[in-house]
């Protein structure tokens, strides 16, 4: 059964021992944030979700870490494994075809499916709207224990809010998660980025209302601007949801298409359709359930310096402009819990929602490219530098053109080191895949690189948002690939000697191990 609200999801986690509660009293500069570093990187099963009761002058609890491990993040999208998440995808989008009246009426409740994820708008009181501030000389962001992460960030930030726009052209809604910085009590910084839908919402307002097709703000790059216009036709409505059903949280962080409502996916995710109410100040929906929304609005003209920000790419990343979201509003329920997360030197949670995105629309991108057989996005390449792609070779010099594919799909644009290997490694086995690519690649032949868009977070790159890639390809070679020596066989010990070790493994005198040793390692997959 779905979680009815963050609240159902924290009980889980503490029935499982996924939980820590702290009472003793903590100041949300730092200390939160170094606590749960050190939580997130233990290896003594003390990696656990933190719930923070007593924050130094705040009267509301912090949740952070909450789907920090392969463990939570399956408890919160309510799975054993993310893999069975992918299989009902791939169910969906790529059935079997039916050969008999039995199959046929088999398949409908997997069509039928479909039809029940929309969400629901609700007339009852919502539970996030117990209290409502919209005065703006009450208490807004600053009754919030907003942390501050690492020493040099700028300030305070919202970490983990799910942001709420809709296109003002066709009125589809759309989820992300951009940080906020805090500036006082009724603004914040809305980082997003040029490539997130929440940026390109913004700019297809300024060419609505400007009727100019000239290039848009380089969101991030460093100046400023006093040209602040108070016409209400350029502002673009925002409501930022913080505590929602973990469903809808990671909705918000998956690269679906920009005509795709997030909130529909959720509802695929927990088989049940998310109860949204009307906001009381801006034109948008949110889950009723949620704990805390922040309501307001970015105008088109009025740009402010934001960050520097400990990002999560394990380097700081610099200040830049970014629009100003002014709080027209706030609601929360009776007590509200304030859920958080920091990002750093992986592994960090973010990673285990990033693993989540790789497992789970791994299907689609095997139906766009149907060789991949399998693919890793390392935490150390943080999702975007480096993925790991295993294929079916089947031509000379098939590896080059599954790199061209990956580069032309959505959000993996961004990858820097596209590995290819064959069908037969495991890609999750880090120390595996070296011995092949250190092995198997001579660089001049190789390695192919190309230049093209990348993160706009990579420091590395000569420019802002742009700069080289490589792809390597690891693959055996053939003489068709240039390649006139024989090709190695890789050194295995034969089945039956291996199993007759197994077997007398105790008559040695050794302690009862796992005696199929095996370095891979698919805990996160399985």
């Amino acid at each position: 059964m779905a979680y009815h609200d963050l609240r159902a999801f924290i009980k889980r986690l503490a029935l499982e021992g996924e939980l820590i509660e702290i009472n003793t009293p903590v100041s949300c500069d730092l200390e939160i944030a170094e606590i749960t570093d050190r939580i997130s990187k233990s290896k003594n099963n003390q990696n656990k979700a933190l719930l923070f009761n007593n924050v130094i002058g705040y009267n509301m609890p912090v949740l952070i870490n909450a789907f920090g491990s392969n463990t939570r993040i399956c408890l919160a999208l309510e799975t054993e494994s993310l893999d069975q998440i992918a299989e009902r995808i791939r169910h969906l989008i790529k059935p079997k075809m039916p050969e008999s009246l039995v199959e046929k009426l088999s398949m409908l409740p997997t069509l039928l499916e479909i039809g029940k994820f929309p969400p629901k708008l609700t007339h009852t009181p919502a539970a996030c709207q117990e209290v409502i501030i919209t005065n703006p000389d009450e208490a807004m962001l600053d009754k919030i224990p907003i942390i501050k992460c690492w020493p040099d960030d700028a300030g305070a930030f919202i970490t983990l809010p799910v942001v709420i726009t809709r296109d003002p052209k066709t009125n589809i809604r759309n989820l992300g998660v951009y940080r906020l910085q805090k500036y006082n009590n009724n603004t914040t910084g809305m980082h997003w980025h040029k490539h997130h839908d929440g940026a390109q919402n913004f700019e297809t307002l300024r060419r609505k209302t400007n009727d100019v097709d000239k290039e848009p703000p380089n969101y991030g790059t460093i100046f400023t601007t006093d040209n602040v216009s108070n016409n209400t036709s350029k502002r673009l409505e925002v409501a930022c949801v913080i505590g929602a059903d973990p469903s809808v949280t990671y909705a918000a962080t998956a690269p679906l298409p920009a005509d795709i409502d997030e909130f529909v996916f959720a509802g695929f995710l927990r088989r049940e359709p998310v109860k949204l109410t009307k906001c009381v100040s801006v034109d948008l929906e949110v889950p009723a359930n949620a704990e805390i929304v922040i309501e307001g609005y970015v105008n088109q003209d009025e740009l402010q310096v934001e960050g520097p920000f400990g990002d999560h790419t394990g380097f700081y990343s610099p200040a830049g402009i970014f629009p100003v979201f002014h709080v027209t509003a706030i609601t929360h329920r009776q007590n509200p819990i304030y859920q958080t997360t920091i990002v750093g030197i992986p592994p960090q949670e973010d990673c285990y929602l990033g693993k989540a995105t790789e497992r789970i629309f791994l299907p689609l991108l095997q139906m766009l490219v149907p060789e991949i057989v399998d693919m890793n996005l390392p935490f150390e390449g943080v999702f975007h530098n480096c993925a790991i792609i295993a294929i079916d070779k089947r031509y000379p010099y098939h590896a080059r053109k599954v790199m061209n594919a990956v580069w032309g799909l959505g959000q993996m644009m961004f990858t820097k080191f596209a590995i290819i290997v064959d069908k037969d490694i495991n890609v999750h086995d880090l120390s595996t895949v070296a011995l092949h690519v250190f092995g198997n690649v001579d660089p001049k032949r190789d390695m192919m690189m190309v230049d093209g868009p990348l993160d706009i977070l990579d420091h590395s790159s000569p420019m802002f948002g742009y700069g080289s890639k490589v792809g390597i390809d690891a693959t055996r070679k053939w003489q068709s690939e240039g390649h006139p020596k024989e090709w190695p066989q890789l050194i295995t010990m034969s089945q039956d000697i291996k199993q007759l070790v197994s077997k007398r493994w105790s008559e040695y005198g050794f302690d009862s191990i796992d005696n199929q040793i095996n370095l891979s390692d698919k805990s996160l997959i399985s």
